[in-house]
């Protein structure tokens, strides 16, 4: 189950009238068409294969509720996907990138066939309001041994339809909303149908995967790969226990991923119940800004315990930085800054650096150091592209375009400011959220603070 971004919404650093003002501002933008990825460069996981096997048994193993799964599923034979309804005419060729990968890069044989046929995986594309409905945390989410909407919906209570009830694989059903912007629906993908394939959990200790609920990480990696090909390995099958899967996990790793081979380190400690609990009421929407200051600055306190490098104490950070832009701006940079130092220091973690440079780079826009932001943005591009995060990518170019108006360099400008609106009709989707978006950057501007005063 995906849940709901959290992440990359807006930029709460605009706590001066900005929303009205980019809605005055927006419908003068000219939008370009719309960017989207072509390829994608596979990176092998930088862990030893001792501390994969661990991730692996506790991705298969655990439900994300702390449910205990009583023994390994999977699909056996040819795996067939279909799409039913209305899907919006982005998920098609994103769907398609996503099964080609799927073949090469983890040998599944999956393939998609007509709407018309029986699959074992269908995807389902219901309206935002319906997953709400019945999951309000959640953007989007996978189901076994149902087909449809109206089968979920008449089948919730059914055991059969449980994770833990399950010998093996069969049927799934994939639901993600059809009215959100293309990435969303995209990401959906790539983590439910992943799901719908294999790992039942997301962990947070994962630095370099989509089974992770910070949502840094948006499209399958190398790391997610290789537990999906570990997953389809002929010496696994349905029915085997945690212990005989255990056992059998190094050999498959090593033939797998040799240069992971003779690593000896456990890895980082498992995730604390009351770190992830603080986390989790710091990162929902629904509750209120107070409460969820407070908890991301106790996760801060809690996250310590992990040691001072760890991904989760840096990501701790990152929550509170943004929790605090409105009210607090000094306590945000400060705790941008500190995530920011964390990630660098890591070879891990270079989308997580990029979206900490996110908001370092919007602070310098706002001082009028256009150069520093500029500097800032050119260091984040590769890793950004690499993810394939269009928002992220759109928002930094918006904060390059307008830092190189600060600096009298207008051609250079609009060139990046109308690569950034392309890449935003892809990563926000709604042409008035792209203008807002727009809007927002340029409300930062000392340019726009001029203007303003004049």
């Amino acid at each position: 189950m995906r849940p709901i971004a959290t992440l990359l919404t807006c930029l709460a650093l605009m706590a001066c009238g900005t929303t009205e003002t980019s809605r005055r501002a927006g419908p003068e933008i000219a939008l370009p068409p719309m960017k989207t990825f072509s390829g994608y460069a596979v990176r092998a996981p930088s862990k030893p294969n001792s501390e994969i096997a661990r991730d692996f048994m506790d991705l298969a193993f655990t439900l994300e509720n702390g449910e205990r799964m009583p023994r390994f599923t999977r699909f056996e034979g040819p795996i067939s996907v279909r799409v039913t309804g209305n899907p919006p005419p982005s998920l098609g060729p994103d769907l398609d990138r996503l099964l080609v990968r799927l073949r090469r890069e983890a040998d599944i044989p999956i393939m998609r066939v007509g709407p018309d046929r029986e699959a074992s995986i269908t995807i389902a594309p219901v309206s935002r309001a319906q997953i709400q409905g019945v999951a309000p945390s959640a953007a989007c989410f996978v189901r076994p041994n149902v087909s449809s909407w109206d089968e979920y919906r008449a089948r919730r209570n059914d055991a059969a339809t449980y994770w833990t009830t399950l010998t093996e694989r069969r049927r799934m059903a994939v639901f993600l909303p059809t009215d959100v912007s293309p990435q969303e629906i995209r990401d959906c993908l790539h983590e439910e149908i992943s799901q719908a394939l294999g790992p039942v959990n997301d962990l947070y200790r994962l630095t370099e995967s989509i089974f992770n609920d910070d949502n840094f990480h948006t499209v399958l990696t190398g790391f997610d790969m290789l537990i999906l090909k570990a997953y389809y390995d002929p010496a696994l099958r349905n029915g085997m226990r945690p212990p005989e899967v255990a056992a059998r996990l190094p050999a498959i790793l090593n033939r797998l991923n040799p240069r992971g081979a003779g690593g000896s380190g456990m890895g980082p400690a498992p995730d604390l119940a009351a770190w992830q609990s603080e986390i989790g009421i710091a990162t929902t929407p629904r509750t209120s800004k107070a409460r969820r200051q407070a908890a991301a600055e106790r996760a801060v306190d809690l996250a310590r315990r992990f040691g001072s490098t760890d991904s989760r104490l840096a990501f701790s950070y990152y929550i509170l930085g943004r929790l605090a832009l409105s009210t607090d701006p000094e306590t945000a940079l400060a705790s941008f800054l500190q995530a920011g130092r964390i990630y660098q220091g890591r070879s891990d973690t270079r989308i997580q650096e990029a979206h900490v440079a996110m908001q370092v780079a919007a602070f310098q826009l706002s001082a009028g150091r256009a150069d520093v932001a500029i500097n800032l943005v050119d260091q984040s591009l590769p890793a950004v592209n690499q993810a394939e995060h269009a928002a992220l990518l759109s928002l930094l170019l918006m904060v390059k375009a307008e830092a190189l108006e600060l600096l009298d360099r207008s051609g250079e400008a609009n060139r990046v400011q109308k690569e950034a609106l392309a890449w935003a009709r892809y990563g926000f989707g709604d042409d008035a959220e792209v203008r807002d978006r727009a809007g927002e950057i340029l409300a930062i501007s000392p340019r726009f603070r001029r203007g303003n005063n004049a």
